[in-house]
Order: structure tokens, then sequence, then C-alpha cells
């Protein structure tokens, strides 16, 4: 009978120990796990580009100094340049026209209350780059703002970003809404960030 005693307190002992790992184990959130692919990778950056080569991207990301503007990519009307902090320069502040919203009406300034184009050391040019070339640049530290995998996962939500899928009146939009991006960018960098072949 002692033996029987003892033989149940090691069982419940043993059992509250094996449910408070369980508890234990439980509360703690899951995390995604990616599986490396490059096909599925590949295919993701392709979404990711086409929105990257839009208007609303490619105006505030171009290969000189001055940006872009309009649909068609034409020089900014004022002639602004990138300026040191790619806030413009001198009297020609970015901010002078771009308030921090949209102003109202038909192709008048968008905005944002940090609009900039990327600073004159760090110019990260999309114009021009093939699909390779900017995968390649978007991944290197020393290119693209030294942005590291989280902190380029994190820039998804980046309030430039997201204001690029609200342009104001008249301007055409990305090609995928700001979900369906950053559902791409993520399949894009979660499984493996490969770059295509060309």
């Amino acid at each position: 009978m002692k033996k029987l005693v003892i033989i149940t307190l090691i069982l419940l002992v043993s059992g509250s120990i094996l449910l408070s790992f369980k508890e234990t184990a439980l509360s703690v959130p899951e995390r995604v796990v990616y599986k490396k692919d490059s096909v599925v990778s590949v295919r993701a950056f392709q979404q990711v580009y086409t929105v990257l080569m839009s208007a609303r991207c490619m105006n505030c990301h171009p290969s000189g100094d001055v940006p872009l503007q309009g649909d068609d990519n034409h020089l900014h009307t004022m002639l602004p340049k990138r300026g040191i902090d790619g806030k413009g320069v001198y009297a020609m502040k970015c901010a002078n026209c771009h308030q921090p919203t949209n102003t109202p009406g038909l192709h008048t300034p968008p905005g944002n209350p940090n609009w900039h184009l990327p600073p004159a050391d760090m110019k990260m040019i999309f114009q021009g780059r093939s699909p390779r070339q900017l995968a390649k640049q978007l991944l290197n530290p020393n290119l693209n703002g030294h942005k590291d995998m989280q902190k380029l996962i994190a820039h998804a939500d980046d309030g430039l970003v997201v204001a690029a899928f609200n342009p104001g009146e008249g301007r055409k939009r990305p090609p995928l809404s700001h979900a369906a991006f950053k559902k791409a960018w993520l399949t894009w960098l979660n499984t493996g960030a490969y770059a295509p072949a060309k």
C-alpha cells in the first residue's frame, strides 16, 4: 500500500510538472517559419518590382538629383534639388509644397509629414534598374539606407511607402494595393530574398 501511495504521488507531481510546461509553451506567441524557396521568392519580387517601378515610387527614386513628377516620370517642374538630407536646398525645400497631408484638388502636391528623397549619400536609385539590380541593391545595407532584414521588413509600413498608395486626386495608384504589396514584399524577404536572373 505504501508503494502505491508513493507511485501515485510521483505520478501526480510529474503530471503537474508536465502540465505547467504545456501551459508555458502555449502562452508563447507562435512564430511563422518560412522555407527558402527561390521560385516563390522571385515571383514575389516580380510583383514588388511592378510597384517600385510605378510613378509613385520612381518619382522619389530618380537616377539624378531632381525628383520626377507625374505618371510619366518627367522632371519636377520646379526643378528642386535633392540636397544633402534629401529634403531640398535653400528655399526650395520639399515641405514648402508637400504638406503633412495631400493638398485637396486635382494634381495638387501629395503630402506626408516627412516628404523627402533619399539623402545624397544613399540615393537608393530605382530608375533604370533591372529587377535583378534592384533586388541586389535593396538587400545591400551599403546601398539601402543601412537596413538589415528586420528593418527591410518594417520598411513596408514606412509612412512614405504607405503614402504612395494614397497619391491624391488625378494620380495613378501603384499596380497593387498596399496590403498586396506588403504581402509580396514579406514573401520575397521571408522565402530567401532571391534576386531574379535578369
